[in-house]
C-alpha cells in the first residue's frame, strides 16, 4: 500500500528525515516510536504532503509522488490523517464539522452525508453530541470526532500522529478502543504513539527512529523482547 524510497527531508540547513526506506503492506498497523525530534510525525508530513520532501518519492497503492497532481488525488481518496491537537472548526458543531469537507467536494447529498456522519458518530459512541460545539467536549470526545471526520472521507490508509498525547490519562482508553475497532476491520493504518501497551498489542510491525532515521523495526515481540540495536535497547530501558 505504502512504499517510501529514499526519503529525505530539510529544513534550511537541518536535515530531519535521513535516506528512510519502509514498506507497509494492506491492512498492516505501523506503529512509529522514539524521542522527540527523532522525525516521526515529519514522515506521516511527507506521506500526507503536509511537508514536501526534499529528496526521494512515496508510492501510495502504485501513485508515486514524482507525479504530484495523481499523488494529491491519491491522497485525498486514500488517505485520513488525524492529528495530536483535533484540528476541530470551533465555530461548527460536529456534525458541520464532518461533514464539511465531503460536502465542498461534492461527495453526495447533504442528507446522506448526515446519514453517514450519524452511523460514524454512533460507531465512535457520540451520536448524542452531533450539535455540540468543540469547547463543549473533553479531550477525548474531540478525538474520537476527529477520527470520525477523517472516516468521513472513506479512507484506505489512516494516519495517527501522537492522538492521545495531549489528553489525561482517564481519556486515553476512549481513543484507544476506537483505534482498536479500525485496526480489527482492516484499514491500513500508521500511528506514531507512546503508548506501549497499545502499540505491544495491535501493530504488526513497530519501527524505531532516531535522528532522522530508522533504526530498528521488527515485529513487536522481537521489538519488545529481543531488540537488535544498543540505542533501542537504552531508549526502551527509559520508558518501559
Amino acid at each position: 500500500m505504502i512504499e517510501i524510497c529514499d526519503l529525505s527531508k530539510a529544513f534550511g540547513e537541518t536535515t530531519v528525515l535521513h535516506h528512510i526506506n519502509l514498506r507497509i503492506n494492506t491492512g498492516e498497523t505501523v506503529a512509529i516510536i522514539g524521542p522527540s525530534g527523532s522525525g516521526k510525525s515529519t514522515l506521516l508530513r511527507c506521506i500526507n504532503m503536509l511537508e514536501i520532501p526534499t529528496a526521494g518519492h512515496i508510492t501510495i497503492d502504485g501513485v508515486s509522488s514524482e507525479d504530484k497532481k495523481k499523488y494529491a488525488q491519491a491522497i485525498h481518496q486514500k488517505v485520513g490523517m488525524v492529528f495530536q491537537q483535533f484540528n476541530l472548526f470551533p465555530h461548527k458543531n460536529v456534525m458541520e464539522n464532518l461533514t464539511l469537507a465531503p460536502r465542498l467536494l461534492k461527495k453526495t447529498t447533504k442528507d446522506e452525508l448526515e446519514e453517514q456522519a450519524m452511523l460514524l458518530l454512533r460507531r465512535v459512541g457520540l451520536e448524542d453530541k452531533k450539535l455540540a460545539y468543540p469547547q463543549t467536549l473533553s479531550g477525548g470526545q474531540k478525538q474520537r470526532v476527529a477520527i470520525a471526520r477523517s472516516l468521513m472521507m472513506k479512507p484506505q490508509i489512516l494516519l495517527f500522529d501522537e492522538p492521545t498525547s495531549s489528553l489525561d490519562p482517564e481519556m486515553v482508553s476512549e481513543v484507544l478502543d476506537v483505534m482498536r475497532d479500525l485496526q480489527k476491520e482492516g484499514l491500513t493504518m500508521i500511528l506514531v504513539s507512546h503508548e506501549m501497551k497499545f502499540v505491544r498489542e495491535c501493530s504488526q510491525s513497530v519501527i524505531f527512529m532516531d535522528q532522522g532515521k530508522i533504526i530498528e523495526q521488527s515485529h513487536p515481540d522481537v521489538f519488545f523482547n529481543h531488540s537488535q540495536q544498543e540505542r533501542t535497547v537504552d531508549f526502551l530501558s527509559k520508558i518501559l
